[in-house]
């Protein structure tokens, strides 16, 4: 029902202090823990810019801090756009009052008025609108069938579990038909069960009304089920956008290949060379591992020379070797047990890395704290990136 535009969005929150009162000689820009500062004051978004097809569901993801719910709130109109162009089915919505956006909003907090009751609430923004009383009742009636909510329409949210207080808002929303539905963090306030449970009513929500989704989280597990785009940010600003597949399978960069992935990537110094062949691979300690066809055609059209490097591999994709030889060895300090797999805690090459065994595999092989293991992993599942935390396929783009 939405197509969405940002472009070159940007969101400055000035200082409090005055700029006429700095000190002589204060540095006009600089950066203070993650945050960018300028004359202006505090860049907390920076040349934000994305486009949403109608009916996409677009899922905003980063640490706290990175700017993903200012973004969001720039696109419900609850802040104020500094620099940049927003628009929604092509009109530039910019000095276009929330109200008058056509969109909903879905809080982390729920915002439900504790004085009325589950129908009341979800009617609420109907009544604001003048919709005929038999027009409000079909609505809300829909929205509670549709969330498994109509025997709750008469209680008080104070008489209702957290993931029922979270659908009732849901259905606030969706009874207005909004061209464009938000959602700052709606689970975060829940149990890992009812997180489970909601993510999947979410995704049956989704199915079910024609609207365009714009939703916000610092779950990556989130983001990874729920979107159909993912867009990773840091710092206010974007680092990759793609599919769930896309940013896990190609990282554009350290940050994304980290953040993305339970347990995250394991992360090794090593040396890009060139073997007797002409081909790529990659030292690490007493391994050589030649990199997949893909990732040779990828280097060798880039013109990448041998180089120090980082070598990222993720934890599913080690394999342990019983025998001595050309692998990397390390020390067990903790072995999780968690029922079809092993995580192993272990020190390898001066990192702290994580290795997820199946069980099967390991049959009655006792890997205890202190004890050596050995391990290696093919040239398909490393990811090389250059001292600076680029990957290195990427680097012309």
């Amino acid at each position: 029902m939405a197509e969405l535009e940002l472009k070159h969005i940007q969101k400055i929150y000035p200082h409090a202090e005055p700029a006429s009162k700095k000190k002589k000689g204060e540095e006009p820009a600089h950066r203070t823990y993650n945050l960018k500062i300028t004359d202006e004051g505090v860049v907390a978004v920076d040349d934000f810019n994305l486009k949403v097809k109608d009916k996409e569901f677009i899922v905003l993801v980063g640490p706290s801090g990175c700017g993903k719910s200012t973004t969001l709130r720039m696109v419900a109109g609850l802040e104020d756009i500094t620099r940049g162009e927003l628009y929604i089915d092509g009109k530039l919505m910019n000095m276009v009052e929330p109200k008058d956006r056509d969109i909903a909003m879905v809080f982390q907090n729920y915002a439900l008025y504790p004085h009325m009751s589950v129908r009341q609430n979800m009617e609420f923004p109907l009544e604001l609108r003048n919709v005929p009383k038999e027009e409000r009742i079909r609505r809300v009636n829909e929205a509670a069938e549709i969330l498994g909510i109509t025997q709750y329409l008469d209680r008080k949210p104070k008489a209702l579990s957290g993931g029922q207080r979270q659908r009732v808002a849901i259905g606030r929303a969706i009874v207005r038909e909004p061209k464009l539905l938000l959602m700052d963090e709606p689970l975060s306030n829940l149990d890992a069960k009812l997180r489970n449970q909601m993510r999947a009513e979410i995704i049956k929500l989704r199915q079910k009304i024609n609207t365009t989704f714009m939703y916000v989280t610092h779950d990556q597990t989130e983001a990874m089920t729920l979107g159909d785009r993912i867009v990773i940010m840091k710092d206010g600003e974007i680092q990759q956008i793609g599919t769930p597949q896309e940013v896990f399978d190609h990282p554009k960069n350290q940050f994304v290949a980290g953040f993305i992935g339970v347990p995250q990537m394991n992360f090794y110094d090593g040396h890009l060379v060139k073997n007797e062949k002409g081909q790529y691979a990659v030292r690490v300690e007493n391994a050589e591992i030649t990199l997949s066809d893909a990732k040779q055609e990828k280097l060798k059209a880039n013109n990448i020379p041998e180089q120090d490097i980082v070598l990222g591999v993720r934890p599913e994709h080690i394999t342990l070797q019983e025998t001595p030889g050309a692998m990397i060895e390390g020390k067990v300090d903790v072995s999780e047990m968690m029922g079809s797999s092993v995580h192993l805690h272990i020190n390898a090459c001066g990192k702290d890395s994580i290795i997820i065994v199946p069980t099967l595999e390991l049959g009655n092989q006792a890997l205890d704290m202190n004890s050596t293991i050995r391990f290696t992993f093919g040239g398909n599942v490393i990811h090389v990136f250059d001292l600076n935390g680029n990957n290195l396929e990427f680097a012309n783009e």
